[in-house]
C-alpha cells in the first residue's frame, strides 16, 4: 500500500497533537511530519509531502505570506490552509495565492480530514454551509488567468503578463482544467466559451 505523507505546519503543539491522532484513526499508512513554523518546514522537511495543512497564523511569515514560498518549494503539492478567520477576504486571497483548501481550525477533526483527503483527490475546495465541498467557481485570478489562457497566450507569456511565477500560473491552470473537466488548453477553451464564461 502505498504511503501517504502529510505536512502539519502549526505552531501549537496540542492542535497538531490532535490533528495528527484524527489523521492516524482515519486514514491507513500514513506518514505525518511536523513543524511549528514555514521556516522550520522549508528547512528541515526533505521528503516531498503529498499534501500540506498549513496553519494562517504562525511565527515569521504568516500562512498566506508564506504560500508563495511554499508554492515554490513543493509546485504540485495541495496545501490545506487552516485559519481561525474565515472572511471571504482572507479565503479569496489564501485561493489565490495557491491553496488548494481552506477550512476553519474551529471545526470538528472528521470534517478537516474529509477536507484533506478532497485536495489530495485534486479538488479546490472552501467553506461553505454544512461542510467544505468543491469550489463551485473560479476565482478572481483564475478568470484572469483562463480569459488570457483562451487568446492564446502560453503559461510563460500568462506569468508576465500578471507578473506570476510559472509555478503559480501552472497551479491556476491546473484548478482551471479541473472546475471545467477537461484536460487540455483547447478542450478549456471550448468548455470556457460554451459556457458563456468568456467572450
Amino acid at each position: 500500500m502505498i504511503t501517504t505523507r502529510i505536512l502539519l505546519i502549526d505552531d501549537h503543539d496540542l492542535y497538531r497533537s490532535g490533528l495528527r491522532a484524527a489523521l492516524d484513526a482515519s486514514m491507513p499508512n500514513i506518514e505525518i511530519f511536523e513543524a511549528g513554523s514555514i521556516d522550520e518546514a522549508m528547512r528541515d522537511t526533505e521528503d516531498s509531502p503529498d499534501a500540506i495543512v498549513l496553519d494562517n497564523k504562525l511565527p515569521g511569515l504568516n500562512g498566506v505570506e508564506g504560500l508563495l514560498l511554499i508554492r515554490k518549494k513543493w509546485p504540485q503539492i495541495p496545501v490545506l490552509m487552516l485559519s481561525s478567520q474565515n472572511d471571504p477576504e482572507t479565503v479569496s486571497l489564501a485561493l489565490e495565492r495557491g491553496a488548494a483548501g481552506f477550512v476553519s481550525k474551529a471545526d470538528a477533526a472528521d470534517k478537516i480530514v474529509a477536507a484533506i483527503n478532497l485536495i489530495l483527490r485534486g479538488q479546490i475546495i472552501a467553506p461553505l454551509t454544512g461542510g467544505y465541498h468543491p469550489l463551485m467557481r473560479l476565482t478572481p485570478r483564475q478568470c484572469e488567468v483562463l480569459d488570457l489562457l483562451c487568446k492564446g497566450l502560453s503559461n510563460k507569456q500568462i506569468a508576465q503578463r500578471m507578473m506570476l511565477s510559472e509555478n503559480t500560473v501552472r497551479v491556476h491552470v491546473q484548478g482551471i482544467f479541473g472546475f471545467l473537466q477537461v484536460s487540455s488548453r483547447s478542450e478549456a477553451v471550448f468548455a470556457a466559451r460554451s459556457r458563456g464564461l468568456i467572450g
